[in-house]
Parts: C-alpha cells; sequence; structure tokens
C-alpha cells in the first residue's frame, strides 16, 4: 500500500513522494501537531485542511490516558473521531513517558508508570504501544524506543539503544500481528523505527545500521533537540542519515524551528514536527519572512498592516496587528486562533517553497535567502 518515491535531489537535499491508504504526502512536510486529536488554539480540522496541512500528528500515551484509545477505536478510529481524511502520524508514546523522570521504572519488558492525569499505575511495552496505536489507527506508527537525555553518559547510551532495538524487533512483530486481525481499524498501518545515540555518532551509526536491515515503512532520528546544541545536532544527521536507506522517508522527530528544518532538509530530512508554531502563536509570537514579531509589543497598538504583508493566511488576509494584539491583552480566544493559523500557514507555506527549490535544484540559494531575510528583522 505504501510507495515512496523521490522525484528530485538537490546536494542531500531530497523532494519525494509517500502513498498511504490515507492519500499521499509531499516531502519535505511539516507535520501539524494535535497531541489529542486537536491542534491548541481551537484550531478545527477544516482550518487545517484550508492552510494546506498534509500530515497531523497525535500522541499516543496522551490520547490512551485521556478518553482512550479502545473509546476512539469504537467511534472508528482517529480519522473518524476528529474527522480528518488525511494521513496521521502517531508518536509511540516513549518520550512522553521517559520525561516523567521520577514517575517511572524502566524494565526489559518495558516502563512500568504513573498516569500525569490521576498518578494511577501504568504499564506501556512495545506491544501496548502498537496495540494503543492500531486501536487509533493512524497511518503510520512509531516504534516505541527510549529517548535518552542528550547528554547522557556512553555506557548507560548503549545500554539503552541495544534495548531499543530488541523494542523495536517487538514492534514490528506486534505491528504485523495486529495488522492481521480481521477488526483491526488500519490493516495497512505503517511502522518507522527510530534511531537513537545521544550525541554519540559511532554508536547512531552503528544503530541504523541495524535498524536499516529491518526493512522498515521509515526512519526516524529521536533524542535530539533535547538539550544539545544546534551544532551537535547537525553533525548528528551529518553522520547519521547516509547510514539510513535512501529509499525510504527519514523524519528527524520534535523539530523545530524553520532554521533547523531549512539545515535539516540539506541533510535529506522529510518530516519533520514541532509544537513551536502553535506554542508561540498561543502567546503572540508570530513568523515571518522578516524574522519573528511578538505582538504583545506596544509598537503594534496602532499598527493597521498584517501580520505580513502578502501572506495569505486566514489572519493576514482579514485582521490587522493592531486587532490581534488587541484581542490578546483582551485575552480574547480569537487573538490566539488566528496567530496559531498564521504560524501553521507559515510552516506549511515554508515547506511547499522548499519542495520547489529541490526540485528547481535551487535549494542553496533558497535557505541562504531565507536564513537572512528572518535574521534581519523588521
Amino acid at each position: 500500500m505504501m510507495e515512496y518515491k523521490v522525484i528530485a535531489k538537490d546536494g542531500r537535499a531530497k523532494r519525494a513522494e509517500m502513498t498511504t491508504v490515507h492519500g499521499k504526502i509531499q516531502t519535505p512536510v511539516f507535520m501539524n501537531v494535535g497531541t489529542v486529536g486537536a491542534i491548541k488554539g481551537a484550531v478545527s480540522t477544516d482550518d487545517l485542511r484550508g492552510i494546506g496541512t498534509q500530515v497531523e500528528l497525535s500522541n499516543t500515551y496522551h490520547l490512551h490516558v485521556r478518553t482512550g484509545d479502545k473509546l476512539i477505536k469504537e467511534f472508528g478510529g482517529l480519522h473518524k473521531f476528529m474527522n480528518w481524511d488525511r494521513p496521521i502520524l502517531t508518536d509511540s508514546g516513549g518520550f512522553q513517558v521517559f520525561s516523567l523522570t521520577g514517575l517511572r521504572k524502566i524494565k526489559e519488558e518495558g516502563v512500568y508508570f504513573n498516569s500525569h492525569i490521576d498518578g494511577h499505575k501504568i504499564f506501556m511495552g512495545p506491544e501496548e504501544s502498537m496495540q494503543i496505536q492500531s486501536n487509533l489507527g493512524s497511518t503510520i506508527a512509531m516504534a516505541f524506543d527510549e529517548c535518552i537525555p542528550a547528554l547522557a553518559e556512553r555506557k548507560y547510551v548503549e545500554k539503552s539503544v541495544a534495548r531499543t532495538t530488541r523494542w523495536l524487533a517487538r514492534c514490528k512483530e506486534e505491528m504485523a500481528r495486529l495488522n492481521s486481525l480481521p477488526d483491526t481499524v488500519n490493516p495497512h498501518q505503517l511502522l518507522f523505527g527510530i534511531n537513537q545515540g545521544g550525541i554519540f555518532p559511532d554508536i547512531r551509526i552503528e544503530h541504523a545500521r541495524q535498524i536499516s536491515e529491518m526493512d522498515l515503512d521509515g526512519y526516524a532520528v529521536g533524542g535530539l533537540a533535547v538539550g544539545e546544541t544546534h551544532e551537535e545536532m547537525y553533525h548528528i544527521l551529518d553522520e547519521v542519515v547516509p547510514h539510513l536507506p535512501e529509499n525510504k522517508p527519514t523524519y528527524l522527530m520534535g523539530v523545530g524551528t524553520p532554521a533547523n528544518i531549512l539545515e535539516a532538509v540539506d541533510r535529506g530530512i522529510d518530516f519533520f514536527d514541532c509544537v513551536y508554531p502553535s506554542r508561540n502563536g498561543r502567546h503572540g509570537h508570530v513568523y515571518t519572512n522578516h524574522g519573528k514579531l511578538n505582538l504583545f509589543n506596544a509598537k503594534y497598538e496602532l499598527d493597521p498592516r498584517p501580520i505580513e504583508e502578502g501572506c495569505q493566511c486566514p489572519a493576514c488576509r482579514s485582521y490587522s496587528r493592531a486587532y490581534i494584539r488587541h484581542l490578546l491583552k483582551a485575552k480574547e480566544m480569537l487573538g490566539m486562533r488566528l496567530c496559531v493559523l498564521h504560524n501553521l500557514y507559515f510552516y506549511n507555506k515554508m515547506m511547499e517553497e522548499i519542495r520547489d527549490a529541490i526540485e528547481n535544484h535551487r535549494y542553496a540559494d533558497y535557505k541562504r535567502q531565507k536564513l537572512e531575510g528572518m535574521t534581519r528583522g523588521q
């Protein structure tokens, strides 16, 4: 059911098309983050279609502890539940579980932890993560892994990565079993494995080699943007991406700023996700081609211009900076909503421009101009 086709290359940057049971994905792509089946900031799935969203990302752990994946399965899966007819990627819950330091205990079979909502005991291992994601019926399921702190010691990283590899084999086996069941929501659910290894290039490369042999549907680079410098992150990508299969999609998890995305595309990454555009938008921080603006600043009090001249997002087509600032100051939900819509549109539009630049073999020029513009400010 899945097909991944590289359409153009410009250096290591690649422009591809991925066919899934829920439609085609043009890459490089930014996935809009809807943790519990909704984008924070009162953004509907109709809004997402209107701003050019290709893939929505939801969170396995959060949907499991609140509302529950079994209820969502009864509803026919997450696509029907949230009225979204395009691809959905669900992350495995690993990152959330491992961020619950003090509330968790890691064993070979999986992780024992307490819910952050009401404290009740939960166990999640590779099989449980696959079962939850199968109930959700997402297009792409992520393998259950341990997200290691960026600056963890080498000895711990080696042990953790070896366990993540064993967990991946269990994820693959359980996914195959679930996809064969007669009552499964999405029998064509895809599985992406996750490369780990902290900031140790040799561990990363060896792990990339091992998981590549498992012939999965796609490969993510995890455990970055969690405390290391941007330079360290880019160095790891330089080292690791060449060791992942070029005929499969690559995904840099939880990244990031527009500059991070531009640099990672240059290193062969296809998929991105990050809470920045929605989180910043909810606080009145908006992205433009001339840098980020804080609409709470007094200088926008009488500014009749849109957030960005020429932008076709719902906020810029109809409202001024002054009005949006007024809404934010008055704590009106509409102000937050318009800023989130603008930011997501900005990201989705940037990905469109990136794809176009790669196809026309002018990515280096595009990247330089985009970075220069965004750091110049206004």
